[in-house]
């Protein structure tokens, strides 16, 4: 049981945000609003976590900012813009689809497309070709005095 409390404790630590008290809102609504913000946007110090969980300085910044703006009266989608004017569009957790990250989100798909496309067609160049059409008599014959001249002189003196 005692284990089961500690292992509780420490998976339940890693979800713990780093909000401090003084960063929070007297206002539950404008808190919430704050927060799911806050979880949308990068620490630009840790880079795969959102403002709202890092420790780092920027990301303490950041939060402030992002609080500041809502009492200011801006909405949601005002903050963020404001935000990612300020420090790019890195800053977003997930990346809008437009611009330079619609090239970044399509090159994965076009270039597996690309190679699928390739490889099929060294695989079909690789294939015997065989048009259908029987040899005429003539070459029929030519065939069997070539093969004829290759057996009288044995397997190892077959010139090329």
């Amino acid at each position: 049981m005692k284990f089961l409390t500690f292992l509780a404790a420490i998976v339940l630590a890693g979800a713990s945000f780093a909000v401090e008290p003084s960063e929070v809102l007297d206002d539950p609504i404008l808190e919430e609003r704050a927060r799911s913000i806050s979880q949308s946007l990068r620490c630009l110090q840790c880079r795969n976590e959102s403002i709202d969980e890092s420790n780092a300085d920027i990301a303490q910044t950041l939060r402030v900012l992002v609080r500041d703006r809502l009492l200011a009266g801006d909405t949601d989608t005002e903050v963020v813009d404001f935000v990612v004017t300020r420090y790019g569009e890195y800053v977003l957790l997930r990346p809008n689809g437009r611009g330079a990250n619609l090239v970044l989100w399509l090159a994965g798909p076009v270039l597996f497309l690309v190679t699928v496309l390739g490889l099929w067609l060294v695989a079909k160049a690789a294939k015997p070709r065989s048009d259908g059409v029987p040899l005429t008599p003539q070459e029929e014959a030519a065939l069997q005095e070539l093969l004829a001249r290759g057996d009288e002189k044995g397997p190892e003196r077959h010139e090329v």
